[in-house]
C-alpha cells in the first residue's frame, strides 16, 4: 500500500513518478497492479523459494547489473519497505541469475515447489564436456539452463560448472526438437547463444528493491567478462580421427615435453593475467589445440600472440620475476616486436600482432642477417578455450587463422618446418638497418 505521504502527493507528481523508466510503483492512478510490481512479485516469490532451499543464486542480469552503482548500494539502508522495482525490473520480461552447479542441491524439491507456486519450467540439458576426452566422446547429459515462467515473466537460471582449468563454464542453450520455442523470448536472453567461461566471482549479499540478492562484488569486471565469455570446446571427434591416422608420440621425451609445456603455459597465463594482458595461443600451439586437442610434441616450444596495444613495458621484468630467462628480443614496439623466454629448456615465444586495415600481422627477424618477415592473418576475435587444463584464448575464427598460417593441408603433420619459408602467409619485409641492430636484435 502507498503510505500517507505518497497518497497526498499531487496528480502531477504521480504522473512524473509513473513515467520514470525504472520506478515501478505498486499501483497506477487507477489502482491497478503495474507491470513492474507483477515482475517484482514474481522475483520475490522465486527468490524466496531459492532462499528456502538454500540455493545461493546470484544476479547475472546484464541490464540490472548495469543499473547498479556503488552509490545505489550505499543507499540500500534507506530503501523503503515498499517493493519498488528500480533495478531488478529493467523493462525486459526476463531476469537472469546464475548458480554454481555444485550448489544445485535439493533440485527436485525446489522444482516441485516452484511448480506448486505456479511457475512453468523449461529445462535445457546438454552433454557434460568434462567427461569428454579423446577416449570418451559421449558424456552424460547435465542440466545447463532453467527457465521459469510466471505471469509472462521469465527467470533464467544459468548453471556454472567448474572446469579443470580452475574456471567456471556454462553451456550453450540449444532447444531440442520437442521443446516449446514460444516458451520465452530466447533472442533476449543474456546467456546461451554460446558456451561461456568466467573467473569465479566474489559475491556479496545485499538488498536490492527490498529483496535479498547476491551480486558480484566487482560488477564492472563481471560485465566485461560476460561480453568476452564465448568459449570454444576442443574438437574431440576430429582430434580422435586425426590421431587414428597419426598416432601421438607416447615416448618418455614427448610426455616430459607436454609436462613442461603445461607448466610454461600455466606460468604465462598467470603472469599475463597479473598484468591484465590478454593473449591467445598462436602458431603451432594453436594448431595443436585445433587439430589434436593437445600440444604438438615435436614443436618443442609454446607460442602465444598479444596485440601490440596490450604491450606493457614491465612485461620482461614480470616474466623474469616468474623464473624465466629472456632468450631474445627482436624488433621494437612500433614494428615486429617479438620476445622469447626460456623455462625448463622449453621456449615461450611471444609474437606481437599489429592491426592494419582488415588484416593483422606479426613480424619475424633473422638474427644473423637482419632480414625481416611478415605473417599476415585475416582479422579475428578472441574466444576462451582450454589446453592442457589451462584456460587460454584462441582466435574464434580458428580455422581461418590456422589455414592462413598452414594452408589447406594443415591437417597433415609436417615435422620439417622453416619459419622463413614454410608458412603460407609469410612474406619478406625488408632488412633492419645495420646501425640499429644492437637495439633491435638482442640475443641472450
Amino acid at each position: 500500500m502507498l503510505d500517507a505521504r505518497r497518497q497526498t502527493c499531487t496528480t502531477q507528481q504521480q504522473d512524473r513518478l509513473l513515467s520514470y523508466q525504472h520506478t515501478g510503483l505498486l499501483l497506477n492512478p487507477a489502482g491497478h497492479v503495474t507491470s513492474s510490481q507483477a515482475q517484482w512479485q514474481t522475483l520475490k516469490k522465486f527468490l524466496g523459494l531459492a532462499q528456502y532451499f538454500r540455493l545461493p543464486l546470484f544476479l547475472a542480469d546484464t541490464a540490472a547489473l548495469a543499473l547498479l552503482s556503488q552509490d545505489a548500494l550505499r543507499q540500500r539502508d534507506r530503501m523503503t519497505r515498499e517493493p519498488h522495482c528500480s533495478f531488478l525490473c529493467t523493462g525486459r520480461p526476463i531476469a537472469s541469475f546464475a548458480l554454481q552447479a555444485n550448489q544445485w542441491k535439493h533440485s527436485a524439491g525446489f522444482l516441485l515447489a516452484a511448480e506448486q507456486k505456479g511457475f512453468e519450467l523449461l529445462e535445457v540439458r546438454g552433454h557434460d564436456p568434462r567427461l569428454g576426452s579423446l577416449d570418451t566422446l559421449s558424456g552424460e547429459e547435465i542440466p545447463l539452463h532453467f527457465l521459469f515462467r510466471l505471469h509472462g515473466y521469465i527467470i533464467h537460471v544459468v548453471l556454472l560448472y567448474e572446469r579443470s582449468g580452475n574456471y567456471l563454464w556454462h553451456g550453450a542453450l540449444r532447444l531440442k526438437a520437442n521443446m516449446d520455442r514460444s516458451f520465452a523470448p530466447f533472442k533476449l536472453l543474456d546467456y546461451g547463444r554460446h558456451a561461456g567461461a568466467y573467473d569465479r566471482p566474489e559475491l556479496i549479499l545485499t538488498v536490492i528493491d527490498g529483496l535479498d540478492v547476491r551480486i558480484p562484488r566487482n560488477i564492472s569486471r563481471f560485465l566485461t567478462q560476460q561480453e568476452q565469455a564465448r568459449f570454444l570446446e576442443c574438437r574431440y571427434h576430429d582430434a580422435r580421427s586425426f590421431l587414428q591416422l597419426y598416432p601421438d608420440d607416447s615416448s618418455a621425451a614427448a610426455i616430459e615435453f607436454r609436462r613442461k609445456a603445461k607448466t610454461l603455459l600455466t606460468l604465462a597465463a598467470r603472469t599475463l593475467g597479473q598484468l591484465d594482458v590478454p593473449f591467445w595461443i598462436s602458431s603451432g600451439t594453436c594448431l595443436g589445440w585445433f587439430r589434436q586437442c593437445s600440444i604438438i610434441s615435436y614443436s618443442r616450444d609454446v607460442d602465444i600472440g598479444i596485440f601490440i596495444a596490450d604491450f606493457r613495458p614491465n612485461m620482461v621484468a614480470a616474466f623474469r620475476d616468474a623464473g624465466l630467462s629472456l632468450k631474445h628480443k627482436f624488433g621494437k614496439v612500433e614494428d615486429s616486436l617479438e620476445l622469447s623466454f626460456l623455462g625448463e629448456d622449453v621456449k615461450l615465444d611471444i609474437f606481437f600482432f599489429y592491426r592494419e586495415g582488415d588484416v593483422v600481422w606479426n613480424g619475424g627477424t633473422q638474427a644473423k642477417s637482419g632480414r625481416k618477415f611478415k605473417y599476415v592473418f585475416p582479422s579475428f576475435s578472441l574466444c576462451w578455450a582450454e589446453l592442457l587444463e589451462v584456460k587460454v584464448r584462441v582466435p574464434c575464427e580458428t580455422l581461418d587463422y590456422v589455414m592462413a598460417n598452414y594452408g589447406a593441408s594443415w591437417n597433415v603433420p609436417v615435422k620439417s618446418w622453416d619459419w622463413k619459408s614454410s608458412p603460407s602467409n609469410v612474406m619478406e619485409n625488408g632488412v633492419w638497418p645495420i646501425a640499429e641492430w644492437a637495439g633491435l636484435i638482442q640475443v641472450y
